[in-house]
């Protein structure tokens, strides 16, 4: 083997272990992610995607430019599993309409049984098949999970995101904020910047998850409605 061709193993074989060393980070990552998805997506899906990023990131990371590699892979290898669900949510106008037939059914019903209806019960409700409820369902669970920005980026709502710069929008995001109640602040804050999941929330707030999802549900709709008027 030639003098350049070993330093090139050397060099793969040292990035590697730089990949091999934060792997568990990334598993653990992945583990986090899952708790807060439906039970269709797959935690070995957002392990394989967060491993093929943090391989990649390792190949080509400067620890010249950068003293610490996890702060430098963290934000990509998430923001690689945030795409890959990007990739799964293909909802069209016609399906987001019906996520908001369902949120609003459920609201109802949970003013009167204190719990989440059922797919079936729901399919009589609003007189739509039963499987439709169901993927229905499973895509509004996935797009809960991503940022804020991209649920303000709906259809509905389009032009929003040009309007407005992300500094703006956050801050016009934390002043409708001050106009809710105390737990629904909390809500909010714990999902989207603590990361917990429904069942975390649930304890600290002692309240159901089904009612802790449609606070948080129905505290979205208000902010893309304040929002959008901008």
């Amino acid at each position: 083997m030639s003098g350049t061709n070993a330093y090139s193993e050397h060099l793969k074989h040292k990035e590697d272990q730089l990949a091999i060393q934060y792997l568990p980070a990334v598993k653990a990552m992945s583990f986090r992610l899952k708790e807060r998805l439906p039970s269709s997506i797959d935690y070995m899906d957002l392990c394989a995607i967060g491993t093929e990023e943090l391989v990649k990131l390792a190949r080509r990371y400067d620890d010249s430019q950068n003293d610490s590699f996890w702060g430098y892979a963290k934000t990509r290898v998430y923001g690689a599993m945030l795409d890959y669900l990007r990739s799964l949510d293909m909802v069209s106008r016609s399906s987001r309409k019906l996520i908001k037939d369902i949120d609003n059914a459920i609201e109802l019903y949970l003013a009167d049984h204190d719990e989440e209806p059922s797919d079936a019960e729901l399919s009589v409700m609003l007189d739509v098949e039963e499987e439709k409820i169901h993927e229905a369902r499973i895509a509004s669970d996935i797009y809960t999970v991503l940022p804020l920005d991209d649920q303000l980026g709906t259809p509905e709502q389009e032009g929003i995101l040009e309007r407005i710069e992300h500094e703006d929008l956050i801050e016009a995001i934390k002043e409708v904020l001050m106009g809710f109640d105390e737990r629904e602040q909390m809500i909010i804050q714990l999902y989207y910047f603590e990361e917990l999941t429904l069942k975390e929330i649930s304890e600290i707030v002692n309240i159901t998850e089904s009612r802790i999802s449609q606070i948080h549900k129905s505290v979205i709709r208000r902010i893309k409605d304040a929002v959008g008027g901008r």
